[in-house]
Formats: C-alpha cells, sequence, structure tokens
C-alpha cells in the first residue's frame, strides 16, 4: 500500500506536474534501475530537489528510497514531521553531530537506514546555497560511504532548481531545469578527503555543458 500512495504521488502526479507544468527535464535517470540500493548524491538549490529525485525513482524502488533531512526544520512539531514522513517518505535527522551521550547521531541514523537495505537521497552541502553555486561538502557522505562501500553512490546534478522555487520562496517559477544522472559509482579510497572530492567531481562533471 505504501509503494502504491509513494508511486502515485511522484511516479504519476508529481513526474508529470514537473516535467509539463515547471519544465524539468530528466537526463539519464534509467541508471536508478541498475542497482538494487544506492545514495543518491546531488547539489542543493530549493525545496524542489527533494521532489525532483523522488520523481525519477523508478515505481517498484520508490518504498525504500529515503531522502535525508533536516528534522529541527522539517520536523519541528509533530505534524510538520508526520506529513514530511508520509509525503516525502523523508529521514529526519539532526543537523549537527550531539554532544558524546546527548541525542541521535545523524551519522549512525543514515547508516542504520542504509543496514536496512534501504536508499538515500543526501545532499551533501547540508543545506540550499546560492542558484548555480555549490557549497563545501560536508563530511557525512564520506562516513556512510566509508561504513558501507559496498553500495554506490549515484551523482546527480541539478540545474535551475533555484529559479523554480528561489530559497525564501512560497510560489513556483515555470523554469527549464535539468536533473542529470551519473552511472553508480564505488568509493576508490578510504580517505574521507579524497572520498568527498571524488563525490564532488562525480556531480560536478554532470553539468549540462559538459554532457553531450
Amino acid at each position: 500500500m505504501r509503494r502504491i500512495f509513494l508511486s502515485f504521488i511522484y511516479c504519476f502526479l508529481m513526474r508529470t506536474f514537473l516535467k509539463l507544468i515547471v519544465g524539468v527535464n530528466y537526463r539519464n535517470k534509467e541508471v536508478l534501475k541498475k542497482t538494487k540500493q544506492f545514495i543518491i548524491v546531488a547539489n542543493h538549490n530549493s525545496h524542489v530537489d527533494a521532489m525532483a529525485l523522488m520523481s525519477a525513482i523508478p515505481s517498484a524502488k520508490i518504498k525504500h528510497v529515503h531522502p535525508v533531512a533536516a528534522g529541527d526544520y522539517f520536523g519541528k512539531s509533530p505534524f510538520k514531521a508526520f506529513v514530511t514522513r508520509l509525503f516525502v517518505n523523508a529521514l529526519l535527522i539532526p543537523r549537527s553531530r550531539p554532544v558524546e551521550g546527548e541525542g541521535p547521531d545523524p551519522v549512525q541514523m543514515m547508516v542504520a537506514m542504509l543496514d536496512k537495505g534501504e536508499s538515500l537521497i543526501l545532499f551533501p552541502e547540508g543545506s540550499r546555497g546560492e542558484p548555480g553555486k555549490m557549497q563545501k561538502f560536508k563530511k557525512g557522505i564520506a562516513f556512510l560511504l566509508e561504513k558501507h562501500p559496498e553500495i554506490p553512490f549515484v551523482p546527480a546534478y541539478m540545474q535551475g532548481m533555484g529559479k523554480i522555487l528561489p530559497k525564501g520562496d512560497a510560489v513556483l517559477v515555470p523554469f527549464n531545469s535539468y536533473v542529470i544522472f551519473g552511472e553508480p559509482e564505488f568509493c576508490i579510497s578510504t580517505d574521507p578527503e579524497k572520498i568527498v572530492m571524488q563525490v564532488e567531481n562525480s556531480i560536478l562533471s554532470l553539468q549540462p555543458n559538459k554532457v553531450s
């Protein structure tokens, strides 16, 4: 029942709305069928980002894919947390690591989800930046891939999302934009700095002017 509900929202309603009304173009989303479990990593400019990525997920897998979202923002009230989990299938985590022994550890929460065989959508920048500019990546993605080297990451580059729903705005503006997926990759290093660099370079290589 959960799969049918999410499939109807994202694979039918949201995908149709984003493509035909908003102007979102998808490239190479077929790669998401190649592997059972994955971590999608993408740049982040808008609240539309997670919706656009979820709309690209194959119907058979969508129940098992969870966008990682800031619990202090999307879960600051029990009702908002319920709605976010229900309609976005999100994993709500704290934005920062807690003082030892106090509160949940965000990395461990993500690792626990991967341990269950679930997939994640992660924005390594941590928060929305300026349109067209990528912020420095946080090391959480490196720790996840180090804990689960058998799980590939799928890089995704999104262009134009910040103009569809700019930070601070609440109204969608149609704009020709792109969601571009790269091939699934495994880490080639165990060093966190090098893992972050690999992920960042993989995302940047997908910019439209570098895609044939």
